[in-house]
């Protein structure tokens, strides 16, 4: 029975995909589980696996196409088969002859199917498919070179990471000391990646309708920090802990006890969420993303930095799983790395506020009369002012500060 090949929605927001690279031609025969394509979605770069088996007998969308959700991009079935129904609607481009030509044309001997080896690089350059991993592919499309000149090192001449790098060092080696040609421009005009593209159309979905308002206290970390060294200094195999996970861990703390601020607008109500999913931005070289710490409320500050660290390493490899992202409740933004020490993040619409964490700094600060040096944090809320008023926005920030300055709290 033939096998339809369609464009995946690997989330709520997800709306079209681009494909990638086909790693598989017409002709070839599959099995299920074999990946087909890369394709680009939203969030991350996927490798598009094959649900059944048999022939690839129709590609309906070339590398570099962008596809909506839903809309068929190849067909698998068997030589005999007859797939002209399920192309019936696809755009004229992509049409195939009358079913019997294309059924007669797309059938090649099985037994000569079976046995014919993986291309080489070369005829598979000449032909205009270059078998290559998706981060092979994402590294040579930034940095501009063409794949069919990359010799790859994987199965059947497949290209990996590795290749795309020893190319680029070999180049730069070619290229020491060569001087901007005359007349250069000074500009370069670059396409928005799928994951940009996302960004840009969410920020007008937020900016838009959600009325932000925000809030900023200043908390003093100086016990943080003191629980963060001791809690390090105990075992050198344990996760490390970073500021990062004791915000969220406190974060997380705070939420339970102002639970109206866990929550979004839908629909005209106010959905109220009974588990803390904690999303944390990260920032990627043509992006961002949130990956979701699940059930935060119901993990340690050790689950949580291991859970935390774990996530933010597949997301900067563009390896999260689509479950990985989405479903978040609320959303923390940290730039202390970069020394920002105050700013404001932007809702997302899934959510209903969002936490933006700066640089804990030193300085000079009045206690008890008595003018002294401390370690202070700036943490910005920002909020819909559908669901959250001031003051309600205005105590969860304070409870925040509360068990930050008293973190012991973070361990029971």
């Amino acid at each position: 029975m033939p096998s339809q090949v369609i464009m995946p929605k690997l989330s709520d927001a997800m709306v079209e995909g681009k494909v990638l690279q086909w790693l598989k031609k017409e002709g070839d025969r599959v099995q299920g589980g074999d990946v087909l394509a890369s394709i680009e979605t939203d969030k991350a770069e996927i490798e598009l696996e094959a649900f059944g088996s048999g022939v690839l007998r129709k590609i309906l969308a070339a590398e570099g196409d962008t596809v909506p959700v839903g809309q068929l991009i190849a067909v698998i079935a068997e030589p005999d088969e007859d797939i002209s129904s399920l192309l019936k609607g696809v755009p004229s481009a992509a049409a195939p002859a009358p079913a019997k030509t294309e059924a007669k044309a797309a059938a090649p001997p099985t037994p000569e199917v079976k046995a014919t080896p993986a291309p080489a690089p070369p005829p598979a350059a000449e032909a205009g498919w270059v078998p290559a991993s998706p981060i092979a592919r994402r590294m040579a499309r930034d940095a501009g070179i063409d794949l069919a000149q990359v010799k790859g090192s994987g199965p059947g001449g497949r290209i990996l990471e590795r290749d795309v790098e020893a190319y680029l060092a070999t180049q730069a080696q070619r290229l020491g000391g060569a001087e901007v040609p005359e007349g250069a421009r000074e500009f370069e005009d670059k396409d928005l990646t799928t994951i940009r593209k996302t960004i840009a159309a969410r920020m007008v979905q937020s900016k838009a309708p959600i009325p932000h308002f925000t809030v900023t206290v200043e908390a003093d970390m100086g016990a943080a920090m003191e629980l963060r060294k001791s809690l390090n200094a105990i075992d050198p195999n344990v996760e490390k802990l970073s500021i990062n996970h004791i915000v969220i861990k406190a974060t997380t703390l705070a939420l339970q006890r102002h639970p109206a601020i866990n929550a979004k607008y839908q629909d005209g109500q106010v959905r109220l969420f009974k588990r803390v999913h904690m999303g944390v931005a990260v920032a990627l070289d043509d992006g961002l993303i949130v990956p979701v710490i699940r059930e935060c409320d119901r993990k340690s500050l050790g689950q949580i930095a291991r859970e935390a660290r774990e996530l933010i390493e597949r997301a900067r490899n563009k390896k999260l799983r689509p479950d990985e992202y989405t479903g978040g409740t609320f959303a923390i933004s940290n730039l202390g790395m970069f020394d920002v020490v105050e700013f404001t993040a932007v809702i997302d619409p899934a959510h209903g506020a969002i936490l933006a964490v700066g640089a804990v700094e030193e300085k000079p600060v009045v206690m008890n009369g008595q003018v002294v040096v401390r370690q202070r944090m700036r943490l910005t809320g920002s909020f819909d002012h559908r669901i959250i008023d001031g003051a309600m926005g205005a105590k969860f920030l304070q409870e925040l500060k509360k068990i930050l300055e008293n973190p012991v709290q973070l361990l029971l």
